[in-house]
């Protein structure tokens, strides 16, 4: 893992959404509404235009999509100053029913395109009566896919990081590892210094409430998950009368700092594990044996260990080494249909031969079969490091922090608790911190949590619930990041009828 607070939906999903786009072609335009009031008079007479702005609708992508380019200030401090322009998607409602609007969705991330989710699944998957009634829309985020991407390093640059090694055990290990995340700040301050100082998690929510304006829409309606949440909570403390329903499904707690989120997470992923090794060790197949999870938790620990010392080979230049393997296994925790995968992949791994574990890890971080990489990664770290400030400062903060990491998950402890300095050594200096957000006079939001979810824990999504001074907590007894979609015909019903009618679940309400 190489970069803290990475959070996503399926990323064995989205590495696929990315595969579904295409060019666009002429089409028409959207009347804008008018620019809301903002702090101030100044400010609402300097973000005028944009907030009047037409989009320019072309076909792309699919039958049905239609693309178009958004503008909005590359400084909010200075909206007179340079622009950026930013990627927007919609489908438009198939009826029948009355039209409800605009419903914004956002997959993750931080760093994951809202516009592949969108033409990749939201698009045609959503129930069909939400897509009846709305027009389903993206906005890829500023520095993320198509709106102005940060960059850091190219494909082979890319490689050797994603193959440092997490787990130093000596002075020379850590400086290399140390080194690794010094180069991959410098890359991204080289290629992407005019826009690393913005993408913030707040400048994104100013671009949606341009976008909910141009859109024609008084109210913004939002799907966003994972990360996602975090940015609908942000719009909603910022513009409490102009949220609609809001659904944040696997929420982040943005009380907490960042070494508190990252430890959580570590545990997250434990709590996931468990529930696979359990699993596991039912199967005739399980490579950890058949004995129990804690055996099979040890096994795998002691695999990882001998992976230090001696990758096994892949087929290709790349050998799988301890980095690459923890990785892959990560990623099968996002989505428990992947449990039959990693036990397959696990199984060949410890055989010798470790091409199906690397290509869960290359699924995870969007590594293209040319050897380039999307700028999943690099947007993951420019938007967390400026969100917060870095969770340590220097190895020796993280050598202390270890052994509470591997006391909330004694086989990912070490390794994340490392990764966590990745912020360390980054060229902007962090413009948010940790704090309750509360949104006072937001019309109801439904969070919601997953039991055994494994990025974003359910005590998240609880505390969440409990700080938005409107919120409604829906809980998913399961496993897997996020719940929307992902089977529950109880958590659908739900979420459906609360996008439709504005009917929150009652108090309490869990599913299976």
């Amino acid at each position: 893992m190489d970069s803290s607070r990475l959070l996503r939906t399926s990323a064995i999903t989205l590495s696929v959404f990315g595969l579904l786009l295409a060019g666009c072609t002429e089409g028409g335009t959207t009347p804008a509404a008018s620019a809301p009031a903002a702090s101030s008079a100044a400010s609402a007479e300097q973000l005028k235009a944009y907030y009047g702005q037409r989009l320019t609708w072309r076909a792309c992508g699919a039958p049905g999509f239609e693309c178009a380019t958004l503008k909005a200030p590359l400084d909010y401090a200075e909206p007179n100053g340079e622009q950026i322009k930013l990627a927007v998607s919609r489908v438009k409602a198939t009826g029948p029913g009355k039209r409800l609007g605009s419903l914004l969705v956002n997959p993750g991330g931080p760093g994951g395109s809202a516009v592949g989710y969108l033409q990749g699944y939201a698009g045609a998957g959503y129930p069909a009566p939400v897509r009846a009634r709305y027009d389903v829309v993206a906005i890829d985020p500023r520095g993320v896919a198509r709106s102005e991407p940060v960059r850091c390093l190219d494909g082979p640059q890319m490689d050797a990081y994603t193959q440092v090694d997490q787990t130093p055990d000596d002075r020379g290990e850590t400086a290399r590892l140390a080194a690794a995340f010094r180069k991959f700040a410098a890359g991204c301050e080289k290629l992407s210094g005019r826009i690393l100082p913005h993408v913030s998690t707040v400048e994104s929510a100013r671009d949606m409430d341009i976008l909910r304006a141009v859109l024609g829409d008084e109210r913004l309606n939002y799907v966003g998950a994972s990360y996602g949440t975090f940015l609908g909570a942000t719009y909603a403390e910022l513009f409490p009368s102009r949220t609609g329903r809001l659904v944040l499904d696997g929420a982040m707690d943005p009380s907490l700092p960042t070494a508190e989120l990252n430890r959580d997470q570590t545990a997250g992923f434990e709590t996931a594990f468990q529930s696979f090794a359990a699993d596991c060790v039912e199967q005739p197949d399980c490579p950890l044996g058949t004995e129990s999870p804690t055996a099979a938790a040890a096994r795998l620990k002691a695999f990882f260990a001998a992976l230090d010392d001696r990758p096994v080979p892949t087929g290709e230049s790349r050998e799988l080494g301890e980095a690459l393997a923890t990785t892959g296994v990560i990623a099968a925790m996002y989505d428990e249909s992947a449990w039959p995968q990693l036990r397959e992949a696990l199984t060949r791994a410890m055989g010798g031969e470790g091409s199906a574990l690397l290509a869960l890890a290359d699924g995870y971080y969007e590594r293209n079969g040319d050897g380039t990489y999307s700028n999943l990664m690099y947007a993951n770290a420019a938007v967390n490091c400026l969100d917060q400030p870095p969770a340590f400062t220097s190895p020796d903060q993280v050598a202390a922090a270890v052994p509470s990491f591997e006391k909330a998950s004694p086989v990912f402890g070490e390794g994340l608790a490392w990764a966590s300095l990745n912020c360390a050594y980054w060229p902007t200096k962090a413009t948010g911190t940790a704090h309750r957000i509360e949104a006072n006079g937001a019309a109801p939001i439904v969070v919601v949590g997953t039991t055994r979810d494994p990025a974003t824990p359910y005590k998240w999504a609880k505390s969440l619930a409990a700080q938005l001074s409107s919120g409604t907590l829906l809980t998913y007894d399961g496993d897997g990041h996020t719940a929307y979609g992902r089977g529950s015909d109880c958590v659908d019903t739900a979420i459906n009828t609360y996008l439709l009618d504005g009917t929150v679940p009652p108090p309490g309400k869990r599913c299976r």
